[in-house]
């Protein structure tokens, strides 16, 4: 699994969702899948379900367009069937880039993008206030782990980084 990937996917889970990877979806008559999601999170208590793609790519915006617009439709297809109780709102889709040209846009493909500063940014607000020695994140969140230590110690971090 690719480290976005897993960040996602330790940050819902951390927030109480249950979160499944690589998900095939569409199985076909000849035993290939239609398509594969990369992060399903539900929130049981808040009926919250959500399709999560996150991507590192160098590609246009046509191709990430083209990308994202059969992920997100294999996604409204199939997940509403993988569900007992149906989340209220249906299915929130997010689409997590790391870097985007001048042509900031709100969505994609139908929809939201949220980039990596955002995600760090809302990580870090939620991280930052907890202490590392009263309220640690448990060993199985390795990655939110690190960014609780770097949030605990970001003045020496800040000042290794700023020379």
């Amino acid at each position: 699994m690719e480290y976005l990937e897993q960040l996602l996917a330790e940050w819902y889970e951390y927030q109480g969702y249950f979160v499944r990877r690589d998900l095939w979806v569409g199985l076909e008559d000849n035993g290939s899948y239609e398509c594969e999601l990369d992060l399903v999170a539900f929130h049981p208590t808040k009926n919250h379900l959500v399709h999560i793609e996150p991507c590192m790519d160098l590609l246009d915006w046509k191709q990430r367009e083209e990308h994202f617009r059969l992920k997100f439709a294999a996604g409204k297809k199939y997940l509403h069937r993988m569900f007992v109780c149906q989340p209220t709102a249906g299915i929130d889709q997010i689409a997590v880039l790391v870097s985007v040209d001048k042509d900031r846009r709100p969505g994609i493909a139908g929809a939201r993008i949220v980039l990596m500063p955002e995600l760090l940014g809302e990580i870090f607000a939620q991280l930052a206030p907890q202490s590392i020695m009263s309220n640690p994140i448990p060993e199985q969140w390795p990655l939110l782990r690190t960014l609780q230590f770097v949030a605990e110690y970001r003045e020496t971090v800040c000042e290794t980084l700023l020379g």
